[in-house]
């Protein structure tokens, strides 16, 4: 029999696991390693077997292309395999370069040796996916290096190193450049050695601390992850190891397992896995042109986003000039840059001399004309039309040809901003999140000239900097803020309604939300959606409802927590939200104003109102074109505004509903509360169709 990849180098046998790019346990790679078993155990002169990986990695675990198919389940399972290894007469060695992550570990895990070369990777990060290590790991790493190390690895999914995994004892030889060469040297020299002794203990050794250690790991799991169930179960099975022997161990890991990957958690997360690499795939609009190189990157403004935005460019490696109009403000930004670095020291995330060269490479200036050199100059200065324009004029006049000039606006239009300079095919929207070095998500927003090479470099230079970026249109607030608008706006019309402040951020953070949105403008500061409206004013139908709360509230100068009271108070110093009689009177005065009859309000009408208004405004936003994909709105949400993870997405979350049902809520809401909510044209045509929101994408000619 012919077993692809399958060679023999004297009495050791060697499979190279092929599935690129890597490596995943399809069905087609399972059998192969079966029929190598086959292979080595029915002949007497092959006395091991060698598993490596072929390409870059050993094996990046389980193909989740096939998760929810026919082929995850098709005969020789992972589980099975795995245990018939570990079972199997000859020794096997696992011969590891690259990565061993989650199935691809759990294989390793099952082979009586493994060898690792320098700087290889070794981890079960499955608990990113929603799920747990379905293969054996929860109950053969506790017994192989102990149950403290193997919980924090598990729970954390977080791999550790070659080196650290000799150290834990996952492997048993750390191997140079000539990987193949020592693993076959090591099986000869242990092909004769009783595997008896590699067998793993019936059960995990009990930590003498073991009720407080699993006690912390579900406190911690709790706050880090509120809401998820893998982490939970994770823990649930590790604990497990040491209660029972192996084989009711990979039992109850396996209940859970299946309990999980058929879970809407795990689903959610797996399409956001898909979606955060689709957002990439933008070549319609950059047609095949090369990016622009970029090495010097100015920034203009040095207060919370320029600095944030200035910190993430240094860490990336580029230079930066940073530039402010007086020397007093320019000063106060470098030593918040400073003062961001020593934290990260002090808490050690980060050395001290990552952080000498990141300052290094930011330059301060107070001379606009010092951004001559720039090949890219992000403007990151008041959220003011004329204060844009006075800034692009000189841009135009001070950038060297072929310079990327671009804008930082949360909400403003690009094409009048591009219109403001000779070379509007340079100029490109870089919607950056606060606080910037720390947030993921980055909208590039393409212009109606914005040239191809402009798009291909803004999306290389994001994913450079550590970003998530998504393409996006121009509309007002572009893709997030343009949905936080209605979002935002059915939140105060539930306080006029009858909910109070803390009931409407307390119900959306019990359903994940990482914070109310009352909470976040509090934090964000309520100025900045208060100057929004105002300049919408004048285009606002008067016939329109129109909730008042706000911006009663802002004229009382009550503007956040930088002015110790916005929807709630704050004590000097912290950042705890009080609950404040003032505003339930200013509520309770623009209820009376409005001539609304306030009424108990539920939990479930408070999230179903803002989610569904955000999946509807996400509708008319694919329709329009500002998003290509309903899976990148998705991205955005996870990414940028605190909407659970384990939920996938606004989108995503509407569609594991019933997006019929979500429909007919919205028809409910639209009968009672007006025009602003109509249904979608898109949304009613999905519907009708048998379609899904999320996996929406705009089709091209």
């Amino acid at each position: 029999m012919d077993i692809p990849h399958y060679q023999r180098h004297g009495a050791v046998a060697v499979l190279r696991l092929a599935n690129p790019p890597v490596n995943g346990l399809s069905h087609a790679l399972r059998v192969n390693i079966a029929a190598a078993l086959d292979a080595v155990e029915a002949d007497p002169e092959t006395h091991a077997l060698v598993l490596i990986g072929e390409g870059a990695y050993f094996c990046g675990g389980a193909d989740i292309r096939e998760f929810n198919t026919p082929n995850s389940s098709r005969e020789p399972v992972t589980p099975d395999l795995i245990k018939r290894i570990a079972a199997f007469p000859k020794p096997v060695i696992a011969a590891i370069h690259g990565a061993a992550l989650g199935g691809g570990l759990e294989l390793a895990l099952g082979c009586h040796y493994r060898v690792a070369q320098e700087g290889a990777r070794l981890g079960l990060p499955e608990v990113k996916l929603g799920l747990l290590p379905g293969g054996g790991g929860t109950q053969r790493l506790p017994r192989l290096i102990g149950v403290a190390p193997a919980l924090d690895m598990i729970v954390s999914g977080q791999p550790v190193d070659a080196h650290r995994a000799l150290q834990l004892g996952l492997v048993d030889e750390v191997a140079g450049a000539a990987l193949a060469e020592a693993a076959i040297a090591f099986a000869t020299r242990n092909a004769g050695q009783s595997l008896a002794q590699r067998a793993l203990p019936d059960t995990a050794a009990l930590p003498a601390d073991a009720g407080a250690l699993f006690a912390a790991a579900r406190s911690k799991a709790e706050k880090a992850t509120r809401g998820q169930l893998a982490p939970r179960y994770c823990i649930d099975c590790v604990e497990a190891s040491t209660r029972g022997t192996l084989e009711e161990g990979l039992r109850f890991e396996r209940e859970r397992f299946v309990e999980l990957v058929n879970g809407t958690q795990s689903k959610a997360l797996r399409h956001l896995f898909f979606a955060e690499r689709e957002v990439a795939k933008v070549g319609q609009y950059t047609q095949g042109a090369m990016a622009r190189p970029v090495s010097v990157v100015g920034v203009i403004g040095a207060g919370t986003m320029g600095t944030g935005i200035a910190m993430s460019f240094a860490n990336a490696g580029f230079q930066v000039v940073i530039v402010e109009a007086s020397k007093e403000a320019l000063d106060r930004g470098l030593r918040t840059m400073r003062g961001n670095y020593e934290a990260s020291v002090a808490k050690g995330k980060l050395q001290q001399a990552q952080m000498d060269a990141r300052l290094a490479a930011i330059r301060g200036t107070t001379a606009t004309e010092d951004l001559a050199s720039a090949d890219l100059v992000i403007e990151a200065v008041f959220e003011d039309m004329e204060v844009k324009r006075s800034v692009f004029e000189r841009l135009d006049r001070i950038a060297k040809p072929g310079a990327i000039l671009a804008t930082n606006t949360s909400r403003l239009d690009i094409n009048q901003i591009a219109a403001m300079t000779s070379r509007p095919q340079d100029v490109v929207g870089l919607h950056f999140f606060s606080p910037a070095n720390v947030m993921k998500l980055l909208e590039v927003v393409r212009g109606e000239q914005t040239a191809p090479d402009v798009i291909a470099t803004a999306m290389e230079i994001g994913h450079k900097a550590g970003k998530v970026a998504v393409l996006v249109g121009v509309c007002d607030g572009f893709v997030g803020n343009r949905m936080v608008s209605p979002y935002t706006r059915e939140a105060h019309f539930l306080l006029e309604e009858g909910a109070s402040p803390q009931q409407v951020d307390q119900a959306l953070e019990r359903f994940g939300m990482a914070m109310g949105p009352l909470r976040m403008g509090d934090l964000a500061g309520l100025d900045i959606s208060w100057a929004a409206r105002k300049r919408q004013a004048p285009t606002r139908p008067a016939h329109i409802r129109y909730c008042h709360i706000a911006d009663r509230i802002c004229e009382a100068g009550r503007l956040g927590q930088k002015t110790g009271a916005g929807f709630y108070r704050y004590e000097p110093g912290s950042r705890t939200p009080v609950p404040d009689p003032a505003v339930q009177d200013i509520i309770e005065r623009c209820a009376a104003d409005s001539g609304i009859t306030r009424r108990a309000v539920s939990d479930e009408e408070i999230v179903e109102r803002c989610m569904y208004a955000l999946v509807n405004e996400a509708a008319r936003i694919l329709e329009e074109g500002i998003a290509d994909r309903g899976s990148d709105i998705d991205v955005i949400y996870a990414n940028g505004y605190g909407f659970p993870s384990w939920r996938g997405g606004p989108l995503f979350h509407a569609d594991s509903v019933g997006l019929e049902r979500v429909l007919g809520r919205i028809r409910e809401f639209h009968e009672v509360h007006g025009e602003l909510w109509k249904p979608a044209p898109l949304l009613e045509r999905l519907v009708a169709e048998g379609r899904t929101l999320s996996s929406y994408r705009k089709t091209t000619s």
